[in-house]
């Protein structure tokens, strides 16, 4: 039987031996069950994210389809922020009628057909590749978030255990993320771009295999039943099948040209969509979804890091459009006699995160045994700050640039440094408010918190490809401007972030648990 909202999982004898055990590096084993999940299915999607962009604007003459980069770039974030806005969704559909574990079981199936789409365009060109789009939008939603959701759950105490846990975990995020561009960029780049697509989509069945081979052993009962009653299940089961229905509908008219899309206008006008509903969630939990005051007050807090967490994602998920473009125009690749697949430079920042990420957990634990605990608001102000220097130092990169009227092309270790501030800025900030959600969310809503996170994850990935079309070798004035913009947006967010830990620390005050949790 699941817990009830006023049952957490310490409470049910059943989830015992899942939650103390400390058979993986001292942490339970469900743990690596999750993690290589995660791994495989990030492969999958930071394997083909690099691709798309080159991909999209490569010349039709050389397999691609020829896209300017504005549209192609809008695609791009249009698909990102569509794959972690569904986390909300996800969310939803898993606490009311799936359950965690089945969500994230028929969402890997959901993602790897959508590869497999994506794969097959070579025969069925635009239109398999968008439906595959859309088949990993809505596998996605159902895996991403109800993954970090188990996460939380073999953490029923919190802490800095708990942080310490999605450290690991985010540490299987981007061993996969590290992986995939070097296996599906270089036969993307240098063989063909559909072996790239099909190797993320090998890589998506694997996750699927280690999850069905251990979840039971593992995790038990774990994120096993939804939360909802028969009636509900029922309820959110005619909504989920409905909103199917109508998404494959506007697919076909789009693909049959009886509606018209521009990218551009699209990705605009789901700005202030999402924004608008995000808005909208927040006053529904405030006003009509039965809080008590002190859930409330934990609510406070998620929406200040979902605002700075949204700032944050603007700027780093530039990573597949402003600076994988600026990698291959404006960047030294030529090693010797060979030229590096631009798409490589897309595994730097995975490489610091895996490498620092033991070093940052055990700091987290290392700081509150001694007393001196870092709240998530200071955490991702220095998150916020660290990124900006990143975007100070592709400025001076880009300057060279515009001063050699586009004729230079600059060291590659201007984008490693760069990458290296994003990799230290996400360790401070992603895992933290990974865990930062499960342990502020009412446990009733927790799969929901979870989209809410990735929501603030999706804004910021339209923005960032809103922007991201505007590295070209043909106006060279706008890579220094957007980088100018984008670091001077980081260190003010991130001193008012610094300005509010204060009163979040006194709002949140009579709490007690882990450190992250916004106290």
């Amino acid at each position: 039987m699941p817990p009830t909202p006023s049952q957490p999982p310490a409470a049910d004898p059943a989830y015992a031996p899942f939650t103390g055990d400390r058979g993986f590096f001292g942490h339970p084993r469900g743990l690596s069950t999750l993690f290589f999940t995660e791994m495989w299915e990030r492969f999958s999607y930071y394997g083909i994210r690099p691709l798309l962009v080159l991909y999209m604007t490569a010349a039709v003459t050389s397999g691609g389809f020829g896209f300017e980069r504005a549209e192609a770039s809008s695609i791009v974030g249009i698909y990102a922020a569509s794959v972690y806005l569904a986390s909300l969704p996800g969310g939803w559909v898993a606490d009311r009628w799936l359950g965690l574990q089945r969500a994230v079981w028929f969402g890997g199936i959901f993602i790897a057909a959508g590869h497999l789409a994506i794969a097959l365009s070579i025969v069925f060109a635009h239109s398999a590749f968008f439906i595959g789009l859309v088949l990993i939008v809505m596998g996605t939603g159902l895996l991403k978030g109800n993954v970090a959701a188990i996460v939380g759950e073999l953490y029923p105490a919190g802490g800095a255990r708990r942080d310490a846990g999605f450290s690991i975990f985010y540490m299987g995020i981007n061993s996969g993320a590290l992986i995939a561009p070097i296996v599906t960029g270089f036969l993307g780049e240098r063989v063909g771009w559909h072996f790239g697509f099909g190797a993320a989509g090998i890589a998506m069945f694997i996750g699927l295999f280690v999850f069905r081979a251990r979840a039971a052993a593992t995790l038990g009962p774990i994120g096993r039943d939804p939360s909802g009653t028969p009636a509900q299940q029922a309820r959110v089961r005619s909504i989920t099948l409905l909103v199917a229905a109508l998404i494959a509908g506007l697919v076909l008219l789009g693909l049959f040209g009886v509606v018209r899309f521009s990218p551009v206008a699209i990705a605009s006008n789901m700005t202030t969509v999402m924004l608008s509903m995000s808005a909208l969630y927040f006053l529904y939990l405030f006003f009509g979804a039965g809080l008590t005051g002190e859930e409330k007050k934990r609510i406070l807090v998620v929406v200040v890091l979902f605002i700075f967490s949204m700032i944050f994602w603007a700027a780093f998920e530039q990573s597949p459009t402003s600076l994988n473009l600026f990698a291959r125009d404006f960047t030294e690749r030529q090693l010797g006699g060979w030229e590096i697949p631009a798409s490589w430079f897309q595994s730097i920042e995975p490489f610091f995160v895996v490498t620092l990420a033991p070093a940052m957990a055990a700091l987290w634990i290392w700081l509150e045994k001694r007393g001196f605990n870092l709240s998530s608001p200071s955490k991702f102000a220095f998150g916020l700050a660290s990124a900006g220097i990143g975007f100070v130092a592709m400025l001076v990169a880009a300057n060279a640039v515009l001063a050699s009227g586009g004729a230079l092309r600059v060291s590659p270790l201007w984008l490693v440094f760069c990458f290296f501030t994003h990799g230290v800025g996400e360790l401070a900030l992603s895992p933290v408010g990974l865990s930062s959600m499960t342990s502020l969310a009412p446990r009733r809503l927790i799969g929901q918190m979870m989209g809410v996170w990735y929501t603030s994850i999706a804004l910021g990935n339209l923005f960032a490809g809103i922007v991201g079309g505007s590295v070209d070798p043909s106006q060279l004035e706008q890579a220094p401007l957007l980088f100018k913009r984008t670091a001077i947006s980081l260190f003010i967010a991130s001193a008012i972030l610094l300005a509010l830990v204060i009163p979040i620390r006194r709002l949140t005050q009579a709490r007690t648990g882990s450190g992250s949790q916004g106290g």
